[in-house]
Parts: C-alpha cells; structure tokens; sequence
C-alpha cells in the first residue's frame, strides 16, 4: 500500500512502498560519500576592521568559501542557543501532530503562502517517485503580517517563530554586508540588487527514519532558487550533502552552527564569481532529521543579471538579465526534472 507524504511522519514502516523508491542509477550511493572535513567553518566573531588595506580577514574568509564550495558554516553568528533549540523544537511539535491535522495544509499548489508539501522527481519510463520527506512551508518576515497564518498547534508555535525570524533578519543583513564586500563592492549592494521587498519564507524538512536508504532520498539532487539560505540542523543526525569537484561530501551538523549555502541568483548577481552548488539530503535507518531553512529571496518583478561593477573586457556576462517570474516560470516548466535551471540563462560564446 502507497503512503502519502503526510502520513510519514506518524509511522514506521518496515519496508519501502514502490512510489519511493528511485531508479537504481539515480540511488545515493552511500558507500562512495566523502567526509566534510574541508567544508570552512567560519567564526562571525573574526577580525573585520576595514582598515584600508583590503578585505579583512573575516571578508576574504567568507569570499574564499563562496567561491570555492558556494557552502559554508558558521559560528559565533550572534542568533542565541536556545532560541534555535525552541524552534527546533516547536517544529518538531507540529511534524508530530496526528496527520489529520497537518492535512489541512496540504496542497500541491505552489501559490499557496502555508503548505505541507512532498518533494518528487521524474524520470522517463518511470514516471514520478517521491522523496521520503515531508515539508512545511510559510513565510517569515514581516512578522506582523504572517504570523496569523501560521499554526495555532503546537500553541506556543506563532511566538517562537516570530522572535527566530526576528534573530534571523539581523543575521541575513549581516550576511548580505559580508558577500557583498567579498565581492569587492559596497556593502548594501546586494540588499539593494535582491530588492526592497524580496520573498522571505522557511522550509522545515522533516526526513523519518527509513527502513531502506540506499534505495530512496529525502531530497534531491538540487540547487537554491533565491539568493542566500541559512540551515538551522538538527544536532546529532547527517544526511546534508553537498558536491565538490564531482565527489559528495556530508555537512555534519556543528553545535550552535549554520549552514549557509549561496543560490541561483548570487551566482548570476556575481556573473559566476560565487558558486550556486547541488546539494541533496539522504536518511538513515536508525533517527528521524530535521533541518529549517530561511530563504532570502528576490520578488517576481526584480530583474537579475551579473552586476554591472563585476563586468569587463576579461570578465564579460555569463548570463542575460531576467526577471525573478521568469526563472520561477522556467522552474516549474521542468515538472520536477530538475535540471539546473540558470543554464537556462546562460549567455552562448
């Protein structure tokens, strides 16, 4: 018998139903996954003085990271300990509510502001296989116009997540500042290219237990659509994996750490300088995972291209300039192939 994605939270199945299991060409293959230890692990708390002499040491720490891996963690990021151990926690909660429950959010419409959703893949002759996840997604900011859609169960759910999107709307500005003068420019300027009112909104993903991992995915094989991601994971429990020169290495969570990674849009914004990479989420047999990601991303109308600044004759465009419409629309034009959707604007030389 098929179970739906909702349900998977709330059982333990002994063997896997045929809708999740992937061609076995397209399988994680697990054995051959490196460990992370070359994946940088920044501290916020690092020498940043601008004194003239080029980047400071933080800069060209941060600089380095996003054009070498386009992943990267950090520490000292100033969001408190227990402020991520109630989120955590709180959506937790609501993934363990009876699946009735969570049903009311559930919807493959992609308009939707607060949805469960499953994440899914096609492949030819197969057709779709879905991934052994669960998602809930909303928006995050401004905190006084989204918190009445969220859950009223778990009741202490709207208070945690207003004071974490709160704590996270500082780190991103921070985060914009650094990338920014990691590329040389001022330090508003990708605030200012990513727009006044981007799309701000979290994804929790929620990977049960799973009686066989070698044979499915929690998440595929996949790039960020926005600009910048901050993961907040779950301590104790892999799956995170990003690729490095053809090769998958695991993000190991790091106590009081984020994972930040670099999106389609800050790729094409530094006309290729920063790296947007594939990363994916495998399971386990034996513990349930969980990770939250905070998503900045720009809004429909905002136009996007290699900033003007990082152009010259040795360093002419990459891309052509698009709307963020056009690239969500180019998006779900694929139907889940998931092909990389910035090759779709990239320039021919």
């Amino acid at each position: 018998m098929e179970m739906t994605p909702y349900q998977l939270a709330n059982n333990t199945p002994l063997t896997l139903s045929p809708n999740f299991i992937l061609p076995e060409e397209k399988r994680p293959n697990l054995s051959e996954v490196l460990p992370s230890d070359s994946i940088p692990i920044i501290d916020l708390n690092d020498h940043d003085i601008d004194d003239g002499q080029g980047p400071s040491p933080l800069v060209s720490k941060i600089s380095q990271a996003c054009e070498e891996y386009g992943f990267f963690q950090i520490i000292n990021h100033g969001v408190p300990r227990e402020l991520c151990q109630k989120v955590l926690a709180v959506v937790t909660e609501f993934f363990q509510l009876p699946p009735e429950e969570r049903a009311q959010y559930l919807t493959k419409d992609h308009s939707k502001q607060v949805k469960v959703f499953n994440y899914y893949q096609k492949y030819e002759g197969i057709g779709k296989v879905t991934m052994w996840s669960e998602t809930f997604s909303h928006p995050w900011h401004p905190t006084e116009d989204f918190t009445y859609l969220l859950p009223t169960n778990p009741p202490q759910y709207r208070e945690v997540f207003a004071e974490y999107a709160r704590a996270i709307g500082v780190l991103f500005d921070r985060l914009l500042s650094l990338i920014s003068r990691g590329l040389g420019l001022d330090k508003d300027c990708l605030k200012r290219r990513i727009g006044e009112k981007p799309g701000l909104h979290t994804q929790a993903n929620y990977y049960p237990a799973c009686p066989d991992p070698e044979l499915t995915m929690g998440m595929p094989d996949h790039n960020d659509l926005g600009s910048i991601t901050v993961l907040l994971q779950v301590e104790g429990v892999t799956g995170l994996q990003v690729i490095k020169d053809g090769k998958w290495l695991t993000v190991d969570p790091v106590p009081d750490a984020f994972v930040i990674n670099l999106a389609d849009q800050t790729q094409v914004l530094s006309n290729g300088k920063f790296k947007s990479v594939g990363h994916r989420a495998v399971t386990n047999k034996l513990l349930p995972r969980l990770s939250l990601g905070m998503f900045y991303t720009p809004n429909d109308d905002t136009v996007i291209g290699p900033i003007e600044d990082l152009i010259d004759e040795e360093h002419p465009p990459k891309y052509r300039r698009y709307s963020f419409k056009e690239y969500m629309e180019e998006f779900y034009r694929q139907e889940g192939k998931r092909r990389r959707v910035k090759e779709a604007f990239e320039l021919q030389r």
